[in-house]
């Protein structure tokens, strides 16, 4: 077994440790829970789950996906975020070998999966995501020149500017669509998530991030979001005849919230991983 494919496995096997632990998050942040007090527990009957209980994967098959002492049934979702994890875990070590730059990136990716997930299902962005992210991505970006590693990553002062740029950026936005639409537009989660990206990306791959996931909200919205809206409210209309306000017209559609977290995470990872040839290629020199 070569050294590659050695830090290939055992990144394998503690990023299934990372999706556990990523689950955890999902379930308690948001609820403003500590991640670590109390242990892990049966959400039907309290049951405290034993070391051997909460082995990630393994555990879920061993109790055939059912609670040891209730048999509630175990959703599929946690094996497959811990499976889901790991294997991003592995493929940063299988792409960079086992350096720095490969553990701060399987970190912030991981980081960027829980934003998405949690954002998508409570449309909140807790700042145990964010400022734990933005202290990392600093205090990597200034440990990394006495490494010896950069690559992908902002440098140290980029990093600070970048950090900068993107909660200013995101901030005038909220502000502008504040005005526009006469309610919240940006909340501080997308802030601090664009701090926290900015110390990963630097100023320039930052700004780009804000654009491209606007880009991405903007497609899903338009080939899911609305579609899906007109659906329910012509269901709703061919059940009720309240489908028509009082002057006899038709009631206006009435749109979902759009998390932007769900798209900024993914727009991060692409520019961290390829915005420079992105930008290359678009602002050629």
């Amino acid at each position: 077994m070569t050294e590659t494919t050695f830090a290939t496995a055992f990144a394998f096997c503690f990023g299934l440790c990372a999706g556990s632990f990523l689950n955890v998050c999902i379930s308690r942040w948001p609820r403003d829970l500590s991640v670590v007090r109390p242990r892990s527990r049966c959400p039907k009957c309290s049951h405290q789950l034993s070391w051997y209980e909460n082995i990630p994967v393994l555990s879920w098959i061993a109790l055939r996906a059912r609670c040891r002492s209730c048999h509630e049934r175990i959703p599929y979702i946690y094996p497959l975020g811990e499976i889901g994890v790991g294997v991003l875990w592995a493929l940063c070590f299988a792409s960079f070998g086992a350096t720095f730059t490969a553990v701060r990136l399987a970190v912030v990716l991981t980081i960027l999966v829980g934003v998405a997930l949690t954002d998508l299902e409570h449309y909140l962005i807790p700042d145990g995501y964010t400022i734990t992210g933005l202290l990392f991505a600093l205090v990597t970006a200034f440990a990394a020149p006495f490494v010896g590693e950069s690559l992908i990553f902002a440098n140290p002062y980029d990093a600070v500017v970048g950090a900068c740029a993107g909660a200013g950026l995101i901030a005038i936005i909220g502000w502008l669509g504040e005005v526009a639409l006469r309610k919240e537009a940006m909340g501080m989660g997308d802030m601090t998530l664009m701090a926290f990206v900015g110390a990963m990306l630097g100023p320039t791959r930052a700004l780009a991030t804000i654009f491209l996931g606007a880009g991405i909200g903007a497609v899903t919205f338009l080939a899911i979001v609305y579609p899906v809206a007109v659906i329910r409210r012509n269901r709703a209309a061919a059940q009720t005849e309240l489908a028509l306000d009082a002057g006899g017209h038709r009631t206006p559609v009435e749109l979902p919230l759009v998390p932007f977290g769900v798209f900024l995470a993914p727009a991060s990872a692409v520019m961290l991983l390829w915005g420079d040839m992105i930008l290359a290629r678009l602002m050629p020199v």
